[in-house]
């Protein structure tokens, strides 16, 4: 075999390799499943009396003519396709039926990303193993002022959900199992940061984030420090407590810092 033929039969190879990955890949990727709202389009081979636009009611049901209604919410487009058809051949109404279902507005498996992200909105639930993450990412993710912490609510098994899930834990050396699988009608949240504020002797005054494990120390630093007439000895803490009093804390360097404190930073009287 000649150089130029090897080189021709080299390329045909990595053509074909092309070709195939992107089949493969789509193989593996999971079908989307029906969700209440979505709209579609039914069509069967050779019998166009039986085309029909509608869309899948709250409770996953469509009707069609000949055979009534039709569980198809929770269905794979081809599930939903052989369920129509089997139900037409069962009736003997077509013989071998060829159904085709056009998905033309997805509506019911969606979530809602609200809160502290780049683009708040709606997004539909692509494939069946989509995460909390994907979804976050579909938004844009938090801004900068976001929260680490999101709440994911919405309904399991006929029952309300809610759960807060710590976004940076999903990543970590010891990475959580709490990315968990999406729902259409789903929320997610993203609030703010909590912030805790710093005034009197320091060099920037004013309202900060509160980093994870802060300390009264670390947050001095934020503060960009003492001033010349400042002291750490003179510090204190107003803390607002769950029964909405405020009370006044001489704090330890290595105390935590919590969401909301106005930490005061007096005069030295020497």
């Amino acid at each position: 075999m000649n150089h130029g033929m090897k080189l021709l039969l080299g390329i045909l190879l990595a053509l074909q390799l092309l070709v195939a990955a992107p089949a493969r890949a789509q193989d593996r990727a999971p079908d989307y499943r029906l969700g209440a709202g979505d709209a579609i389009r039914i069509s069967v081979f050779q019998n166009p009396d039986l085309t029909v636009e509608t869309r899948v009611a709250d409770s996953g049901i469509i009707t069609y003519p000949l055979i009534g209604s039709v569980q198809l919410g929770g269905n794979t487009i081809p599930e939903a396709e052989k369920a129509i058809a089997d139900k037409l051949r069962e009736g003997g109404f077509v013989q071998k039926p060829q159904v085709n279902i056009l998905l033309t507005q997805v509506r019911g498996n969606q979530v809602s990303v609200l809160g502290m992200v780049s683009r708040p909105g709606r997004y539909p639930i692509e494939t069946g193993n989509t995460r909390l993450s994907d979804m976050l990412a579909t938004a844009g993710g938090a801004v900068a002022g976001g929260s680490d912490v999101v709440i994911l609510s919405g309904i399991r098994e006929g029952k309300p959900f809610r759960r807060e899930i710590d976004v940076p834990a999903l990543f970590g050396p010891e990475r959580s199992n709490e990315d968990v699988l999406v729902a259409g009608g789903d929320v997610i949240y993203v609030h703010r940061a909590p912030v805790f504020y710093i005034y009197g002797e320091v060099q920037r005054p004013g309202p900060y984030r509160i980093e994870r494990d802060m300390t009264v120390l670390q947050a001095l630093v934020q503060g960009g420090g003492l001033t010349l007439r400042g002291t750490e000895r003179s510090m204190r803490i107003h803390r607002r407590g769950a029964d909405g009093r405020v009370t006044e804390i001489a704090p330890e360097k290595s105390d935590l810092v919590r969401a909301d404190d106005v930490i005061q930073v007096q005069e030295s009287l020497f």
